[in-house]
């Protein structure tokens, strides 16, 4: 008899003994190291699904994890019989955009100026020479998520995108949103999620097909926990009110004068060209990140006579409102439930995650899984699209309660075991809308502007560029506007990312713009409770009836 260990969705049967590093290489899944195994790196993070009763005792070189999250090469199998399931935080590739959307408001007018180029054989960072050569000029534009990282390779002399990668963020062993990981890296003092993301960005950029060292510089988005946890900063004062970056409170005490930041590659620990500059867009206040900002550079606002919102719904949803004269921000603490954290059998966009669901007049279940595979779980769409079907159909009333009494339904039993949905579930979906719903309540009223007023509403990032747009607007996680009013645009904070690294004219651009956002505070504002309750049911947000189809 032995063990039958599901490793990132392979199968085989493991013996006593072994470690699930040992496995994971005889399945020829990459799992990232750089200690040889040696438990130091702290890189090779897996998280177990089922079977921990299986597996050996976490040791000393796991304390720092915490939960279901162990190191692939300290565990080993100690069962003679059982399942047991687990998975890399890199369990296959992610859906991400690798291409730049167009504005419906009309075509972009800047030009390529990077701030890498070459005189001769010269490599030159603002005009120093950094390096000498006569090959390709390569940066990076990365936008560090919560829950997903993406990477994008561009060539700096062209503009094109030469490769792009993206991977779930291995610090999710830290805790699924912001306030935990800012609690975890102040408690932990040891920088362990920095290096752990560090060596998952190193892993990656390792992979793509051109010399690391023509790499001259990398863009970082993200929000503010992300991006200074990045740079090595105290992330302690983001978590206590007023939540503010290290960089904002330096610049109230007048030591800086922009939130934006600027390292080495050598100092970062990126294997790129040491001399490199890693640059950290700006923030715009509290969670309001640099994230935001890419967004907004992205949609070209600073150029913007039309009023326009940009919501980019994640863990952490940012809403941006306004136009060139006006613009207004704020950070909706949605948690992880939409990106399917905290749901049953929620998972990442990957192979074997129900992205599409439509329930039929005869009951059936239809189902569309990434990769065309068995599913195994439920992704973002997927929900949303369910509590859509389920709403639709009478099974789910606008309190998020089953109808017929029960506590489960049953989405499909096509794979090894049944994929279902709870009213835990849905609650957890609920409260992460009812964030969401309170954003933009308390965002378009402080703004002074009404759902209908509005010329266009960008939907970005790339949950928000899978999302069934009547589904969305059936359950009030966007507004109930006319479709021709909403543009789904994909990952604009890597967008703006990849704007930043070829134009040194709009990243300056960006930083003028950032400081004259009005940051709108939720957690400060009378009206966000009763907002959150309110956006907590089930129910389309302003406009007419949605469409029955």
């Amino acid at each position: 008899m032995s063990v039958e260990l599901h490793f990132n969705s392979l199968v085989t049967p493991a013996e006593p003994g072994t470690s699930l590093f040992t496995y994971g290489e005889k399945l020829g899944i990459p799992v990232p190291t750089s200690c040889n195994k040696q438990g130091k790196c702290k890189e090779c993070v897996i998280e177990v699904a089922e079977g921990m009763d299986c597996l050996s005792k976490p040791g000393p070189e796991e304390k720092h994890l915490k939960g279901n999250f162990r190191l692939s090469c300290c565990t080993r199998v100690t069962a003679e019989q059982g399942t047991v399931r687990c998975h890399t935080m890199r369990r296959g590739t992610m859906k991400i955009e690798k291409h730049a959307f167009e504005l419906p408001t009309g075509p972009r007018t800047w030009q390529l100026d990077p701030a890498v180029t070459r005189d001769g054989d010269r490599i030159l960072l603002d005009g120093v020479e950094i390096d000498r050569g006569t090959g390709p000029l390569h940066g990076l534009a990365i936008d560090l998520g919560t829950t997903t990282v993406v990477i994008r390779l561009l060539n700096l002399e062209t503009g094109e995108v030469v490769a792009d990668s993206s991977f779930e963020n291995p610090q999710r062993f830290g805790g699924s949103d912001v306030m935990a990981r800012i609690q975890y890296d102040t408690e932990d003092r040891t920088k362990t999620l920095q290096r752990t993301l560090t060596g998952y960005l190193s892993r990656a950029i390792t992979e793509f097909p051109v010399d690391p060292r023509s790499i001259y510089e990398v863009i970082i988005a993200g929000n503010s926990t992300m991006r200074d946890m990045f740079f090595r900063l105290s992330v302690y004062s983001i978590g206590q009110s007023p939540y503010q970056s290290l960089t904002e409170l330096e610049i109230a005490e007048g030591k800086r004068t922009t939130t934006s930041l600027s390292n080495t590659a050598r100092r970062l620990g990126l294997p790129i060209h040491p001399k490199a500059r890693i640059y950290g867009l700006p923030i715009i206040s509290g969670h309001v990140g640099a994230d935001a900002a890419a967004c907004m550079l992205a949609v070209d606002l600073a150029h913007e006579e039309h009023l326009v919102a940009v919501m980019d719904i994640g863990t952490n949803t940012e809403l941006i409102v306004g136009n060139k004269h006006k613009v207004l921000a704020a950070s909706c603490p949605a948690g992880p439930a939409f990106e399917g954290g905290q749901i049953t059998f929620g998972m990442p966009g990957l192979p074997g995650a129900i992205e599409k669901v439509a329930i039929q007049d005869d009951g059936r279940v239809e189902t569309r899984v990434i990769g065309d595979v068995p599913p195994e779980g439920i992704c973002g769409s997927g929900l949303v699209d369910l509590l859509a079907e389920l709403l639709r159909t009478g099974r789910m009333n606008a309190l998020g309660r089953f109808e017929d009494g029960s506590h489960e339904f049953v989405v499909t039993s096509a794979g090894d075991r049944p994929v279902t949905f709870s009213e835990a579930d849905i609650n957890a979906l609920a409260q992460a809308k009812g964030a969401n719903v309170a954003g933009l309540q308390i965002a378009f009223a402080e703004y002074g502007l009404d759902y209908s007023q509005l010329d266009v509403f960008y939907l970005a990032g790339g949950f928000g560029r899978h999302l069934g747009l009547e589904s969305s607007k059936r359950i009030g996680l966007i507004p109930n506007l006319p479709a021709e009013k909403i543009v789904q645009v994909g990952n604009a904070s890597v967008e703006g990312a990849c704007i930043a690294l070829l134009s040194r004219t709009k990243r300056a651009e960006l930083e003028a713009l950032v400081k004259r956002v009005q940051h709108c505070r939720l957690e400060t504002h009378p009206g966000f409770f009763d907002y959150f309750v309110e956006g907590c049911q089930f129910a389309p947000v302003g406009g007419a009836e949605v469409s029955e189809t």
